[in-house]
């Protein structure tokens, strides 16, 4: 069995948090689960979860998204840490025509 990955947060991502948790119920649940997942798998080895390591982001500006029903998770991964930079809300008209 691999060790468990440690999770932290940063400043803003606590903000954004904190925001969301107010404005949508599910987020506080949805985020445990973000943490469950990314401590166990967050380079998504086991192609289980939404996982997706994003093109051309450098290091420090979210390498790595989660994706959680509407909501989405942008993290870096340095050794056995995994930082939380941003999380926030997709919108039900995002890929919508106007």
């Amino acid at each position: 069995m691999t060790p468990r990955f440690s999770v932290l947060t940063v400043p803003a991502f606590e903000r954004l948090a904190r925001r969301l948790a107010a404005e949508h119920p599910e987020f506080t649940r949805l985020w445990s689960e973000a943490i469950e997942i990314l401590e166990a798998d967050p380079h998504n080895v086991s192609r289980w979860h939404g996982i997706l390591k994003l093109k051309g982001v450098p290091a420090g500006e979210g390498q790595y998204r989660l994706r959680l029903g509407r909501f989405r998770f942008r993290y870096d991964i340095a050794g056995r840490e995994v930082r939380l930079l941003y999380c926030g809300l997709r919108r039900e008209d995002t890929y919508r025509e106007r």
